[in-house]
């Protein structure tokens, strides 16, 4: 037997394959470090439609050291020339934040979760009730982390970018062994910004079917359209940075969606899980007052009683009121039954089905 459809909750809000896509805003390093602005990009957030508001919990020395060694040093890219400890050092959404930023949440009515990077994190996240959890892309191999969130019991959201399946196997068991709470794996591209070219969405309904979980996209690509593209192939969980805008800087605007853009992607992923339905090849609802403009067979010049029908006097047009026009072949040079008017929908009755020779 197949197995039973994935389906679990944040907050209350049911997400799988059966439900509305789970469209998260990522602030990230949007910011910009200072807590105010945090809290407007939140409330306009969630004025866009956003589902829940993601956050990341880390500090410069969580993450890294302060050291210029090789690998330290971001080469090439958006970040280029810059220490892993200095760039993340600007990012970091401070501990001491974390609880007026849940606060802000609550009476938004929005559930907010966060990226923990370390233990440390998750205590912080426990301690103020975080109702999931994410585990980035590059943390999906760190599987002492993963287990860690996953003994708290809630759900968690795990992106792939740069794992290989084997990877991926590794970090949902080491999930599901030690007790989360539900789960969703999503494709990702760790790059930034990712081309869309290389964007391989073919990955997402492979997640549900390899995993079976509830797939999801982590969208790092210019624009909305593979958030989108994504949800028709199956994606129940969009996540995408989110900032007032993108002439304000900071590490992350380059890949983030302003306010007009993240309510359209929000709108426009709704539309198209909408859209998906069921195989139908029969009438819809919404079709049964166009069937009338169908093309059918109608008497274009007044035809006298035994008058055979030609080309001349049948055509097929719209409305579609007469005969198919199938049977346009059928009742060329056969007598009318009876006398007919320009205009009248030619039905069977009004066609004398024998032959001419047997009428004369």
């Amino acid at each position: 037997m197949p197995a039973e459809t994935p389906t679990f909750e944040i907050a209350g809000r049911k997400i799988g394959a059966d439900h509305k896509p789970f469209v998260i805003a990522e602030l990230s390093a949007n910011h910009l470090g200072k807590i105010d602005r945090a809290l407007e990009t939140m409330e306009v957030a969630a004025q866009c439609g956003a589902d829940a508001i993601k956050i990341q919990t880390y500090t410069a020395d969580t993450i890294t050291i302060d050291h210029d060694g090789p690998g330290f040093v971001i080469e090439g890219g958006l970040w280029d020339g810059r220490s892993l400890h200095e760039l993340y050092a600007e990012a970091q959404t401070p501990f001491e934040w974390h609880a007026e930023l849940f606060a802000k949440a609550k009476s938004l009515g929005i559930p907010l979760f966060s990226t923990p990077f370390d233990h440390s994190a998750v205590d912080l996240l426990e301690s103020l009730d975080a109702p999931a959890y994410k585990i980035a892309s590059f943390e999906i191999t760190d599987l002492p982390l993963i287990a860690r969130v996953a003994k708290t019991g809630k759900p968690m959201i795990m992106s792939t970018g740069m794992a290989n399946l084997a990877e991926i196997h590794e970090a949902v068991r080491t999930a599901r062994e030690n007790g989360v709470g539900g789960m969703a794996v999503l494709h990702c591209l760790s790059s930034y910004p990712a081309p869309i070219d290389q964007a391989d969405l073919l990955t997402v309904p492979h997640l549900a079917t390899a995993f079976n979980t509830v797939p999801g996209l982590s969208d790092h690509t210019p624009g909305t359209a593979c958030a989108v593209a994504a949800v028709a192939l199956g994606a129940r969980v969009i996540e995408k940075h989110f900032t007032l805008s993108r002439d304000d800087g900071g590490p992350d605007g380059d890949f983030s969606l302003e306010p007009d853009e993240f309510k359209r992607l929000v709108e426009d992923c709704h539309n198209a899980q909408a859209a998906i339905g069921n195989v139908r090849y029969d009438l819809a609802g919404c079709e049964r007052g166009s069937i009338t403009f169908r093309r059918s067979l109608y008497v274009v010049k007044d035809v006298a009683a035994g008058e055979p029908f030609t080309a001349d006097n049948v055509r097929s047009i719209r409305p579609g009121h007469g005969l198919p026009p199938k049977h346009y072949y059928d009742i060329l040079d056969r007598p009318a039954a009876r006398a007919l008017k320009r205009g009248d929908p030619l039905a069977m009755d009004m066609v004398d089905w024998r032959t001419i020779g047997e009428t004369s």
